[in-house]
């Protein structure tokens, strides 16, 4: 069984440190345009791309692992690529991944006055341990502003909340509780029409909650696996 990490918006591999570290084996991709390579503008175009790298690597028995935007991608690859899985981890996450107006204006002006940039979402940074914290913004001023108003702008665009009564895989929504990103009720609206779905929500995490509370977020993924 090949378990592989999907970031979120304008992220890296490098925020899953304490998950492929833990979990022998498993893998975290950096999606392309961060900062290598040509960012993609959909959500669609993400998954596809990453069935191309998995099979590049000649994985099977797949289990993907993703973080907001990245969970949005591991459902779209579910939901085009039926029967080339074996299951979904959703973390923060969910079949519709509309965006505060507020934070694309702010990308909006960072991208066109680079010395403006700020990441709208860097104080949510306060709980992760400050050396990883350090890594994941540095990393995020190499992407550039850029890369994370793409992304934002294809979360914005993903809706395939009609479609998650399809998915058959086996899946788990890990959500921090006091997650206002992607609040708790998105995992629970999955678990309701994903008929082999599961819910675990994690005592005072936030949208973060792996790189926050990896103890939990580990062991809710180490069971899940073993049920597989």
């Amino acid at each position: 069984m090949q378990l592989i990490f999907i970031h979120g918006s304008g992220g890296c591999k490098e925020s899953w440190q304490y998950q492929t570290e833990y979990f022998k084996g498993s893998e975290a991709f950096n999606l392309p345009g961060h900062p290598d390579g040509q960012l993609l503008p959909t959500i669609q175009e993400y998954a596809a791309w990453l069935r191309k790298t998995i099979q590049n690597k000649g994985y099977r028995e797949v289990v993907l692992a993703g973080h907001s935007l990245g969970g949005g991608i591991a459902l779209q690859y579910a939901l085009d690529y039926p029967g080339e899985l074996a299951g979904l981890i959703m973390i923060g996450s969910g079949g519709r991944l509309r965006v505060h107006p507020s934070f694309l204006e702010a990308l909006e002006k960072a991208v066109a006055d680079p010395s403006q940039a700020e990441n709208p979402i860097d104080s949510k940074y306060d709980l992760i341990a400050p050396e990883l914290a350090a890594s994941i913004q540095r990393r995020s001023v190499e992407n550039t502003p850029a890369s994370f108003l793409n992304d934002l702008k294809a979360c914005d665009r993903f809706d395939v909340m009609d479609r998650l009564g399809t998915i058959t895989l086996p899946l788990l929504a890990i959500v921090g509780e006091q997650d206002v990103m992607t609040p708790p009720k998105y995992a629970h609206f999955m678990v309701d029409k994903i008929a082999n779905a599961s819910a675990v929500t994690i005592p005072g995490g936030t949208h973060f909650v792996f790189a926050e509370k990896p103890v939990e977020v580990n062991l809710a993924i180490e069971a899940f696996l073993r049920k597989l």
